[in-house]
């Protein structure tokens, strides 16, 4: 290890949670320790940020606190400057605006300049509704792909949809998505009228909360089940078995 690297504060990973679910359910106590001791943190959102920080840690001083806003709006040419701190000995932390940082989260390209600067990188524990969702799915935990969302227009939604149920049979591979929660219901509607009948969707929602609702069943059985995902986030995977 260099000596550079050593004089370096580190870029800590930390998860966030997927709701309002008691943060002593789902972080290890070591993930409070670390947040007490880092004041400059690179964030998704602001105003979540620190009402996460707070809720995590309700006595750590929000005036001390120095974000940085990473997401749409952000200029990529501002994005190096967000690891000074690092560069100046001091801890940092990479927050999500839910779960994992860097999975499906535009913080990959701050942890992308971090390795590039030698600073060392180190991931948290905390929950991810991806890897949650495969958990619980029953299907090939040894081989999927996450593909975020899928086209908006509905014809090529449905050629997608049936092009990846190809892909998940050739591979045996399980397919991932995720979609804008008020539109749940309609792309889950289209999964079953797209895909064939014994093609297995699991709908994994609100992971972690109380309302937590996971099921596994065919195209053809989901028919016939009542749910109501609406503005709930959820994961959902598929798998057409051979």
């Amino acid at each position: 290890m260099s000596s550079k690297h050593q004089e370096y504060g580190k870029l800590y990973l930390i998860p966030v949670n997927l709701g309002e679910s008691n943060p002593d359910k789902v972080f290890p106590p070591m993930n409070k320790n670390i947040i007490e001791g880092i004041d400059d943190f690179i964030v998704e959102n602001e105003k979540s940020a620190r009402r996460f920080i707070k809720q995590i840690l309700p006595e750590k001083s929000q005036p001390d606190l120095r974000l940085h806003g990473l997401n749409k709006f952000t200029v990529a040419s501002d994005i190096p400057a967000f690891l000074d701190a690092a560069k100046e000995g001091r801890n940092m932390g990479l927050l999500s605006e839910a779960g994992c940082p860097g999975v499906a989260d535009p913080g990959a390209e701050v942890v992308k300049l971090a390795h590039r600067f030698n600073i060392q990188v180190v991931p948290l524990i905390g929950p991810s509704s991806i890897l949650l969702a495969m958990m619980a799915s029953g299907m090939n935990g040894q081989s999927f792909t996450f593909h975020g969302y899928l086209p908006i227009d509905k014809k090529e939604r449905k050629n997608e949809i049936k092009q990846l149920e190809r892909i998940s049979l050739e591979r045996n591979q399980a397919q991932i998505f995720i979609e804008t929660p008020y539109r749940n219901m309609k792309f889950l509607e289209d999964l079953i009228q797209s895909l064939h009948p014994t093609t297995r969707i699991c709908v994994a929602c609100d992971l972690t909360l109380e309302t937590e609702f996971i099921k596994t069943a065919t195209a053809s059985e989901w028919k016939n089940i009542k749910t109501d995902l609406h503005k709930r986030p959820a994961i959902f995977i598929i798998q057409k078995d051979i």
